[in-house]
């Protein structure tokens, strides 16, 4: 059921008890988190946070902590399946979903007691109409029984014309009811089919943290990020990210205001977020210029640097710019002041020449005092880069600790050290990208394409997280459409896997829809995967949030693969 008032429906109701929160690992879950414990910390609510990687985490986690609580708040991840079904909950467990997946759940979507879905309504959701998927059986047959009861004291005359009519009667409510059975079966395939995002977690509970009027320029900040994510990791339409950031910037505006006639807006240890139309290079105040163009997959793409006339036309556009190689190889927090000043401006125009028409994205930066600034999508990088840390052998809990912090000012430090992890990972992505392409291990398997990562590539084992493959898939996917020269093949979807682990022999697959700047987004892979993997009984595992994302048995693969091509053709 859609909870309409979040304030009353929501907040009010948990906010006297013991909470369970269930928070998936992703930047915009980890944002949603941040900003709920503020609240609860706020009113004084007492609840226990539990990471989860998946749906088996999920089960795990009920069944520890059902005894000890009636309320759970479930953070992206919970809206796409039949959870009652799946978790079995007493009759007085309440489930709070905030959840960006979509399609949602019919079932989640009409149980009016235990489910309640803290999701916008205004999301094109296209929820099919109660009576089109439920029907009422205990009525259907209930005309007929009546009748037959009464039978032995009629007459067998009557009884036999009586029969006819009931017979006819039955035949045609059963051709109706499998009529009706073809018809719902027909709404629920096209209402599952593809898989995408709706608004963000993170922004649905800065508004009730508005609506509470307890919102603080951190919950805001937050908000923006969890935004951000959705951009970075490209789950949203460009139209989408547009119109959520036009309403991020109308709370940044309110909040400014609000602070104007402070005496503290200039203090050392102040927080001022603005509104930035900033470059679409990756990391570059924390970079040298010259890297972060080399790392961006948007400058990386356009010139194709994986090419001796892309290194060129990187030279080109330098000595276009009129900036001395000195100066755009140095750290960007050591160019001369000159510089720096119209940089961005500088930038655009000569992009304009090299067919880089959108180089500058709406976007917000924040200055944490004097000396610290970081725009959204930086602390997006960073953040992602603590949650799938490969360095140190640390367990997935403590990944999640560590990258929940880093989202708080008073933790520079640990953000500072996701920012270099981050731009190592883009390093690793640039590199395995260039290689891909290079030595054509992007194959056309017909409706698809095709590429696996080879054990003993290096980084393969960065690539063995979910939120990396997902990213380097999409790289790669944009710098091959700038590169091939087969039309079809631009217009194709890619499925890409990668080594998970060695020992028990699986690897990570996924699958990215087309590369289009009209894309809407929406992945019809987690279909294909279940269906292929049913058809030729592969070992997999469906244990993501996103159904675009699988585990699957290395020797399974190639029938897995053959079944997929034989369904998509």
């Amino acid at each position: 059921m859609f909870v309409t008032d979040i304030r009353k429906e929501f907040y009010e109701v948990v906010a006297n008890q013991r909470v369970a929160l269930l928070v998936a690992s992703d930047i915009d879950a980890l944002c949603a988190c941040k900003i709920l414990q503020a609240l609860f910390h706020c009113d004084q609510v007492q609840y226990t946070l539990v990471p989860l990687t998946g749906w088996q985490d999920l089960s795990t986690a009920f069944l520890e902590h059902k005894e000890q609580f009636q309320y759970f708040v479930l953070i992206n991840c919970g809206a796409n399946v039949d959870l009652l079904e799946m978790l079995q909950p007493d009759d007085d467990s309440i489930f709070f979903i905030c959840d960006t997946h979509r399609p949602v759940d019919v079932v989640n979507v009409y149980n009016d007691t235990q489910i309640k879905l803290l999701i916008k309504q205004d999301d094109d959701l296209g929820v099919p109409s109660y009576d089109d998927i439920f029907r009422d059986e205990d009525g259907e047959d209930g005309d007929d029984s009546g009748n037959e009861s009464d039978e032995g004291s009629e007459p067998s005359g009557k009884r036999r014309r009586f029969d006819e009519g009931a017979v006819e009667r039955r035949i045609e409510r059963q051709r109706e009811r499998r009529e009706w059975e073809a018809r719902r079966r027909e709404i629920l395939f096209d209402y599952e089919q593809y898989e995408y995002h709706g608004t963000s977690a993170a922004m649905m509970f800065f508004e009730l943290a508005w609506v509470l009027t307890k919102d603080t320029k951190d919950m805001l900040w937050w908000a923006v990020i969890g935004l951000t994510d959705q951009w970075v990791h490209d789950k949203i339409t460009h139209m989408k990210y547009v119109t959520d950031i036009a309403t991020m910037q109308r709370h940044v505006s309110r909040h400014n205001h609000r602070n104007e006639d402070e005496e503290n807006s200039i203090s050392i240890d102040c927080m001022r977020i603005s509104f930035e139309y900033d470059l679409r290079l990756t990391l570059y105040q924390h970079w040298s210029l010259y890297e972060s163009i080399c790392n961006s997959c948007y400058t990386s793409c356009n010139f194709k640097l994986w090419t001796l006339n892309g290194q060129k036309k990187l030279q080109e556009f330098l000595a276009d710019m009129g900036l001395p190689l000195k100066q755009v190889r140095q750290k960007f927090m050591s160019m001369d002041m000159s510089i720096k000043e119209n940089l961005r401006d500088v930038i655009e125009e000569s992009s304009n020449k090299y067919g880089m028409k959108d180089v500058r994205i709406q976007t917000f930066g924040v200055h944490f005092g004097f000396k610290n600034r970081f725009l959204a999508s930086d602390m997006v990088h960073a953040t992602a880069a603590l949650l799938e840390s490969t360095e140190k052998d640390e367990s997935e809990g403590d990944n999640f600790i560590k990258a929940l912090d880093s989202l708080s000012r008073s933790n520079l430090d640990c953000l500072h050290s996701g920012i270099d992890l981050a731009k190592k990972k883009l390093i690793a992505i640039q590199q395995t990208v260039a290689s891909c392409i290079c030595t054509n291990l992007i194959l056309s398997q017909g409706p698809f394409l095709y590429c696996y990562l080879l054990e003993g590539t290096p980084d393969v084992k960065l690539f063995s997280k979910p939120m990396a493959l997902v990213l380097l898939s999409k790289y790669l996917l944009k710098a091959f459409v700038h590169s091939t020269r087969n039309k079809r093949c631009k217009l194709l979807p890619l499925i890409m896997a990668a080594p998970k682990d060695v020992e028990k022999g699986t690897v990570i697959v996924v699958g990215i829809p087309p590369e289009s700047e009209t894309s809407d987004k929406k992945n019809f892979f987690g279909r294909a995967f279940e269906k292929a993997a049913e058809s030729t009984s592969s070992r997999t595992l469906h244990d993501h949030f996103d159904t675009s994302i699988i585990e699957l048995k290395t020797e399974d693969r190639s029938k897995f693969l053959d079944a997929l091509i034989t369904l998509l053709s």
